[in-house]
């Protein structure tokens, strides 16, 4: 009696534990493949607002969704990651990171393919996005990067800044040549910092930029970022002021987009995907207006006169 008393209960509990979830013992509608390039705040939180606003907009239709979220940890890696999507034959790719996306459109043309923290998809492919490839672009205006870090850090001619990038993210090469060509528009010196392999090689890189330069721009760099409390032990030590594209406590200012809000944007883009509503090719780039950050005690540190209203 005893042993039959606690399997009715036991089937009593798992019935009670489905009852919870609508997806209980069911296969979700949709699966989705994340190729996110790395762990960083940056990347971490667009991957998170995707998930959160796909699932949402999936929700008010009455359709589920599981997500397989792989992290590559290194360029070469995502096409192995990508190639256990297309195997899987999932129905959407999202591709966090500019490799994660040239690995996605590789390796298919008929999977849809949405990428997120991609500074410039004209340039990724040459002019010619693919017709199953669309996303959102974490790409802030260049000319009002240098032009921010001109007012407050009252640079001219002669000064050198230094451009810290890693040489296998092409999106920061992108990035180095348009703010080389503002700046030295302005009599400014630039100095391209970079460097490969971010174990060996960043921490001299820094000191070195650290050491020769009246400030340091960051791009968009996902290597740069996943290692920046490098970048801002030095810096603060040698009292010198970092300007990043993505954000962070290290820069004593930032014309940055909010990459949690970038993500929801390809989740809402990815649900019409599925829906039916519309195909990757209707969708047009889609970009975010940045916004101005200072941080102030970091600014004070250094000497820094925050403008009025900031």
């Amino acid at each position: 009696m005893k042993k039959t008393l606690s399997l009715i209960l036991m089937l009593a509990l798992c019935a009670g534990a489905c009852l919870g979830f609508a997806s209980c013992g069911k296969k979700a509608d949709f699966t989705v493949g994340i190729c996110q390039l790395m762990e960083h705040d940056s990347l971490d939180q667009a991957t998170q607002g995707f998930k959160d606003a796909l699932t949402e907009e999936l929700e008010k239709a009455g359709k589920t969704v599981t997500f397989d979220l792989q992290v590559a940890g290194d360029t070469n890696l995502c096409s192995t990651v990508i190639n256990t999507f297309t195997s899987k034959k999932v129905d959407l790719i999202m591709a966090n990171a500019t490799p994660a996306l040239t690995a996605a459109a590789e390796a298919t043309s008929t999977i849809p393919v949405l990428g997120t923290s991609v500074t410039d998809y004209a340039d990724t492919f040459s002019g010619n996005i693919p017709a199953n490839v669309s996303g959102t672009s974490d790409a802030v205006p260049f000319a009002d990067q240098a032009q921010m870090m001109i007012d407050t850090l009252k640079l001219g001619a002669g000064d050198k800044v230094g451009v810290l990038y890693c040489a296998n993210e092409s999106n920061s090469l992108v990035q180095f040549n348009a703010v080389k060509t503002l700046f030295e528009a302005k009599g400014i010196v630039v100095e391209a910092y970079s460097f490969s392999d971010a174990a060996t090689e960043l921490q001299a890189m820094v000191n070195s930029a650290a050491s020769e330069c009246e400030a340091i721009y960051v791009p968009s760099d996902n290597t740069v970022a996943q290692n920046d409390n490098v970048v801002g032990s030095i810096c603060k030590e040698k009292k010198i002021p970092v300007f990043t594209s993505y954000g962070s406590s290290i820069c004593y200012a930032s014309l940055a987009i909010d990459y949690y809000e970038l993500g929801k944007e390809t989740g809402k883009m990815a649900a019409e995907v599925l829906l039916g509503t519309k195909a990757v090719s209707d969708f047009q780039i889609k970009t975010l207006t940045p916004s101005v950050v200072y941080n102030k005690e970091l600014c004070a540190e250094l000497g820094i006169a925050v403008p009025e209203g900031n």
